[in-house]
């Protein structure tokens, strides 16, 4: 073994941490968290990067171009990764095929990738001569992506659910009034949240008593572009002049969410935005299937009127799940305006969906 192996060791293990903090900084949606560290033979860090969001270069390509932009050449670096390069091509190409460009020599990943139609990126890599090791920081990349790894493995959508209520969970008063619980900074960042989803859904009761557009503001920056469907759920028909219609809308008459997660899944929607209502709400979290939570809660007290989460079937505080505070994106508290802003998730582990 060279003197310089247990350096070397060593700087790929520091990498990988790196790898997973840089992971940490991007959106949690249609894709999973990912980041990267390329390194030269010696262990000195060449680049780095991570995926900010669909539609932009992932992880590895990332760092590759940080490199390049630093003046390091890529040629006989390893690429330390949290997750097994990709292997095909999709809104990017596949990222064992910018490795083998760059002529990347070896490629250290921590967890292999779930998705079917991305997966064999390290056998491709290996077949082409490139030394690719897996397993290094395996839990903590496992535990960082386990919901987008749930929803991949039910086959539907990425699940975001936002709620905006008073600090007694309530979303609209006796009267049925809700315009506006949050203030101004708190609705621009949920127009942030449906610039990054492929899909919008509401009730639609809720089309029929607040008659939304669910289009998004000016300025809220989306990473790719294009505009998210709307779609409403339920039975109650939705009128011919609500705003919510026109190219992009759909409405699913139905209140399984199975039912509507598969049609949407066939209709390429990898990451929904659920908005409500409260009906709407519970029946998702009910499901199974929210896979993370932001929720906007206002200094102010109702005392009485709609719940947020109604019928969740609770009937004792152990029953109960406690979410998780995540740091992904940005802080897991934040403070918008006179409002805060909570970024959860459900506890590691949490039952999978009973919708099928």
């Amino acid at each position: 073994m060279s003197s310089t192996a247990p350096q070397v060791a060593a700087a790929e293990t520091g990498a990988m941490l790196r790898a997973l903090e840089l992971a940490g900084l991007g959106v949690r949606g249609a894709n999973p968290l990912v980041g990267a560290v390329l390194l030269a033979p010696d262990g000195t860090v060449l680049g780095e990067g991570y995926h900010r969001g669909a539609g932009t270069p992932h992880a590895e390509p990332a760092a590759l171009a940080d490199a390049r932009a630093r003046g390091h050449d890529p040629r006989g670096a390893t690429m330390v990764v949290t997750l097994e390069p990709c292997n095909h091509t999709g809104r990017t190409g596949p990222c064992s095929e910018a490795l083998l460009d760059a002529g990347v020599a070896r490629v250290v990943f921590a967890a292999e990738d779930v998705n079917g139609s991305a997966s064999g990126g390290a056998r491709r890599l290996r077949a082409a001569g490139v030394e690719a090791v897996g397993g290094v920081g395996r839990e903590a990349s496992l535990e960082l992506n386990e919901r987008w790894s749930v929803s991949v493995a039910e086959r539907r959508p990425f699940v975001t659910l936002k709620s905006a209520q008073s600090l007694d969970g309530r979303v609209a008063a006796v009267d049925g009034t809700s315009q506006w619980i949050t203030g101004a900074e708190a609705r621009a960042d949920g127009h942030r949240l449906r610039a990054i989803a492929d899909a919008v859904l509401v009730g639609s009761g809720t089309v029929r008593d607040d008659d939304p557009r669910l289009t998004v503001r000016a300025g809220a920056a989306a990473p790719v572009s294009g505009m998210a469907l709307r779609v409403a759920m339920g039975l109650t028909p939705v009128p011919d002049g609500a705003a919510i219609r026109g190219e992009g809308f759909i409405h699913l008459p139905t209140r399984d969410v199975g039912a509507a997660l598969d049609q949407l899944v066939e209709r390429g929607v990898r990451h929904l935005l659920v908005e409500g209502g409260p009906r709407i709400a519970g029946a998702f979290l009910r499901a199974g299937v929210v896979d993370e939570l932001v929720s906007y809660v206002a200094p102010l007290v109702l005392g009485e009127g709609a719940p947020a989460f109604p019928g969740l079937g609770i009937a004792t505080l152990a029953a109960a799940p406690r979410w998780v505070l995540d740091d992904a994106g940005g802080p897991a508290v934040q403070r918008l305006g006179t409002d805060v802003r909570l970024h959860l998730r459900p506890p590691p582990g949490a039952p999978a969906a009973s919708h099928h």
